[in-house]
């Protein structure tokens, strides 16, 4: 069915959205504008390679009509169609453009949502990105290492590594590679992936905002929110010191550190699982059919 909003009904979310965002990007733009680089708050931007002005963007998702849009922006903008003073997705040119990727995703979450979390990792992707790095050679060179380099490689090295996410692990150095168990690629993305992970976590909000306009703009929103959280424990985890940024370690190579690693990936597991079922709905509910190839 299709829910008809009025124009002052969906000019106030529209706005409702745009101050979310606004408020939520607001040290980013801010740190943009004179060249300073933040290691937590702007990795989405960087990682993602998706601006604050595409998620100030609003899009209501699918069957959702906007009255008296005819007359604005919208009207133009792709897979949106009119219909008489109205302005609504295109669902089936949306589909026929993107129907890979809509089945792609599917099938990724679907199989995500399945899978037992593992919930041992404890962040050593972060870890095995810097082992046996030169200092000025690692990511984020401008921070120091609590355990400095020939510390943090024993740690990473009487632990087993598990990491299951391709696009951490194609960020192992040279060294780490032979210690993890798995080798995650792209094509088994799907084999692999699973909800404990923080990048998977994370990851939900790639796909929502990939899949604009079909997934509404406040999943969006609220997938952005949670990758946020995620990121600092990430960090937090890393064997970095961000103490100056406010970010107190999380020490992993401690028993306590590890508590509560443990306490804070489960929170997020029942989250990110959440942001997955509500895309999962979204997906499921396109009854266009996808093109096969």
């Amino acid at each position: 069915m299709t829910v008809v909003l009025s124009p002052d009904e969906w000019a106030a979310r529209e706005r409702a959205h745009a101050e979310r965002v606004d408020a939520a990007t607001a040290g980013h733009r801010a740190r943009r504008s004179d060249g300073r680089a933040h290691p937590v708050e702007d990795f989405l931007f960087r990682y993602y390679n998706h601006s604050p002005a595409k998620l100030r963007r609003w899009h209501p998702g699918a069957g959702i009509r906007l009255a008296g849009a005819a007359s604005g922006e919208r009207a133009g903008w792709r897979h949106h169609r009119l219909v008489g003073d109205a302005v609504e997705l295109d669902v089936a040119s949306f589909v026929a453009a993107r129907g890979r990727t809509i089945a792609f995703v599917r099938e990724l979450v679907a199989a995500t949502l399945l899978r037992p979390p593992h919930l041992g990792c404890f962040g050593l992707h972060e870890w095995a990105m810097v082992h046996r790095l030169p200092a000025d050679d690692v990511r984020h060179p401008g921070w120091p290492l609590r355990l400095g380099p020939a510390g943090t490689d024993a740690v990473l090295e009487r632990h087993t590594v598990r990491c299951s996410h391709h696009d951490a692990f194609r960020f192992f150095t040279e060294s780490a590679v032979p210690l993890n168990q798995l080798r995650p690629t792209r094509e088994g993305q799907a084999s692999l992936e699973q909800p404990g992970c923080l990048h998977a976590g994370m990851d939900v909000y790639k796909w929502s905002f990939k899949l604009a306009p079909l997934v509404p703009s406040h999943l969006t929103a609220d997938a952005f929110d949670l990758a946020r959280e995620i990121r600092v424990l990430d960090m937090q985890a890393s064997p970095y010191d961000l103490r100056e940024l406010g970010y107190e370690p999380v020490p992993i190579e401690t028993p306590e550190g590890k508590a509560e690693y443990l306490e804070r990936q489960r929170a997020f597991t029942v989250r990110s699982n959440e942001l997955r079922r509500r895309l999962l709905d979204v997906l499921s509910a396109v009854d266009t059919p996808v093109p096969a190839g």
